[in-house]
């Protein structure tokens, strides 16, 4: 296994993965503001700085099978109260390699916005843009492990329309040329879902982040 979570995500954006021997690896932080846990298929990786061998006793001890143990909510609870920090909820994590020119969409960068979504990046991410079309945005900026990330957001009366499909396509031509481009969906947020996926992204696995 690759030694870095790094690693670990630069080889599943290249459709390689973790072994699916239902196993648990264990890695450190990317990062102090990064800690987790993804779920690939049948193998999961624990990324933190807490010492592995509580974490695996830890695991061991809540009587599930090994399979499901690093997504438990009693295991993520425990993380959570050891670690003193907080998480929002599980989500998809998909990715999509860049494409070549500029963005099909007329978008217009914004240097200062003020939008909740993007307060909320500049938290998760470094080196946050923006960019803005007639009825929604799209962000860029590098996440986990100083991955590219992209989220996006529709205003309400523009929905239905293709919007979010067409800014998710947008980020894979705003991305450098041969980078990957990462971003996360809420499992029940199937208008989401189906918007990133009709762009291109490939789900990856389910990832659960854990933040100061």
């Amino acid at each position: 296994m690759p030694a870095t979570l790094a690693d670990i995500l630069d080889d599943a954006a290249r459709g390689t993965f973790p072994p699916p021997d239902g196993t648990t690896t264990i890695v450190a932080q990317p990062a102090p503001r990064d800690a987790g846990v993804i779920a690939f298929t049948a193998h999961s990786v624990v990324f933190t700085d807490e010492d592995p061998a509580w974490v695996r006793e830890t695991m061991a001890s809540i009587g599930c099978d090994a399979l499901a143990a690093a997504m438990n909510p009693l295991f993520l609870t425990r993380m959570l109260e050891r670690t003193g920090r907080t998480t929002d909820t599980v989500i998809l994590l998909t990715v999509a390699d860049s494409l070549p020119g500029a963005p099909p969409l007329d978008l217009r960068e914004l240097t200062d916005p003020d939008h909740p979504r993007v307060a909320a990046a500049h938290k998760r991410r470094d080196g946050v843009r923006v960019w803005a079309a007639d009825g929604g945005l799209v962000l860029l900026g590098r996440g986990v492990a100083g991955r590219w990330e992209t989220a996006i957001e529709v205003d309400e009366n523009s929905r239905h329309q293709g919007l979010g499909r067409a800014l998710a396509l947008a980020a894979r031509h705003l991305v450098p040329d041969g980078e990957h481009v990462w971003s996360q969906q809420a499992t029940g947020n199937a208008r989401s879902v189906r918007a990133f996926q009709a762009a291109g992204y490939r789900p990856v696995g389910a990832e659960l982040l854990m933040f100061p």
